[in-house]
């Protein structure tokens, strides 16, 4: 990858959607932040505040297939979602499969002192967003060359 690339990585839910975000080297990417869904005008105007500060270029989502790799309602109902966020922020979108990105990021929390996996949904979202995100940057790095 060549020049500064800014994305956003979400993990959409049916309560929250968690962000990650990624350094302008395109290497890192780092939990940022959730959002609680209380509607999509007020997802849209969060994630508009975020773009905006993080000069966002391109949205990254994870879609959630089954373990045997298939696409289910799940899938359908966040890829529906993802096309009516694309075309609102004005923004093009890619997907990532994020099988076990939730489970991978509770394993990784579990190391911090005072984590709890019932208490800290919005933690594990965040960071889920990371993998996703991660995964991403990870595969343009390995294909751009």
């Amino acid at each position: 990858m060549s020049g500064r690339i800014s994305a956003l990585g979400l993990d959409i839910g049916k309560k929250r959607i968690g962000v990650a975000g990624c350094d302008g080297t395109g290497l890192i990417a780092t939990p940022l932040t959730t959002i609680t869904r209380v509607g999509f005008t007020d997802d849209v105007a969060k994630l508009q505040q975020l773009i905006a500060e993080r000069e966002v270029t391109i949205l990254v989502i994870g879609l959630p297939y089954s373990l045997a790799g298939e696409w289910g309602k799940q899938a359908q109902r966040t890829e529906k979602y993802a096309e009516r966020l694309a075309s609102v922020l004005k923004l093009p979108i890619e997907y990532m499969d994020e099988r076990l990105t939730s489970i991978e990021a509770e394993t990784q929390l579990k190391t911090k002192r005072g984590f709890s996996p019932r208490r800290d949904k919005a933690q594990i979202d965040a960071h889920a967003a990371a993998i996703i995100l991660q995964q991403w940057l990870d595969h343009k790095r390995l294909t751009s060359h």
